[in-house]
């Protein structure tokens, strides 16, 4: 990920700001407040405000005056049962907003959340960056036989090469078709002083999903626990999980006694149906039970079992 010397200048600018304030902060997040923490090849995050810390949750969800007299372990007591017990509008007290460089098709995927105010980089106004995500071998997998949105083996040798050139080779060549039909390079330079170039909304139909765009993201934390929820989870898609778990950091850094219970009872939790707990409670008196007998589908009796660790143990 390269930046341009504004942009360094911009970031050191915004960094050696000072200013008094009569509002909550967090130490931990101010210190990274405005960095890049590099995404994938080209993309980042930043996180360019935030409102409210652990306390404001407490604060809200006691209807009461500032930060009181109350403890630190009371004041997480009270964060886990309100976890626990799925209350969430203290939650929504806070809010943060992050600067977020990633590929379009990632920030379709992403859009899916509608729960947060976006606004975008316009292709429209501007000539979008020339920059591409290009995966490295690794993550270069088949489809899965089992998972119509998940992937399979890794692409080995000569095949995964292949795949790469054609990555880079199809995004190098719609966006020098780009160029030309804006008849304007990367670097702001005329290509041709006698040809008109194409209106920009219409020339950024041509360019390739992995192509960069942008964003300013701004959510409250209940909605960025939801989103982080799913998909800073192991099953969801290897790019937007490396967003996910850099913002999952900031979280720990903003508000650390939710960011403990979240991981407890969200990430690290999980949810039993009335059938499935059932299960569980003739499990420990030691009873037989199998899938046939148990109500459950097929899945909801292999999730059961994977969820505590029960397969290898079952006869």
């Amino acid at each position: 990920m390269n930046l341009t010397k504004e942009q360094k200048q911009e970031i050191k600018d915004q960094q050696s700001q000072e200013n008094k304030t009569k509002r909550v902060t967090a130490p931990e997040l101010e210190k990274v407040l405005y960095e890049v923490i590099p995404i994938l090849d080209h993309g980042f995050i930043r996180v360019i405000d935030y409102m409210g810390d652990d306390t404001s949750i407490v604060q809200a969800a006691r209807v009461s005056y500032g930060k009181g007299t109350k403890k630190v372990s009371t004041d997480s007591g009270l964060i886990k049962y309100l976890m626990r017990h799925w209350h969430s509008t203290p939650f929504e007290m806070c809010e943060i907003k992050y600067h977020i460089k990633l590929p379009i098709f990632i920030a379709r995927q992403w859009i899916r959340h509608r729960t947060a105010n976006v606004n975008e980089y316009s292709a429209r106004y501007s000539i979008l960056d020339k920059e591409f995500y290009l995966p490295a071998a690794e993550h270069l997998a088949a489809q899965s036989q089992n998972n119509r949105q998940g992937r399979g083996d890794v692409l080995k040798g000569d095949q995964a090469k292949k795949v790469l050139d054609l990555l880079k080779n199809d995004a190098e060549q719609t966006y020098n078709n780009y160029e030309t039909m804006l008849n304007e390079k990367y670097d702001g330079s005329i290509i041709d002083e006698n040809a008109t170039g194409l209106a920009r909304e219409l020339a950024r139909m041509n360019l390739t999903l992995n192509t960069y765009t942008q964003w300013y993201w701004k959510t409250d934390l209940l909605n960025l626990m939801n989103f982080l929820r799913l998909r800073a989870d192991h099953h969801a898609q290897y790019e937007i999980r490396e967003y996910a778990n850099a913002m999952l950091d900031t979280v720990k850094k903003w508000v650390p006694i939710t960011y403990e219970a979240f991981m407890d009872y969200r990430v690290g939790g999980t949810e039993v149906s009335s059938k499935g707990k059932k299960i569980i409670q003739k499990l420990i008196k030691g009873e037989k039970i199998n899938v046939e007998d148990s109500g459950l589908s097929k899945r909801e009796w292999n999730e059961l079992m994977e969820a505590f660790n029960l397969k290898d143990k079952l006869i």
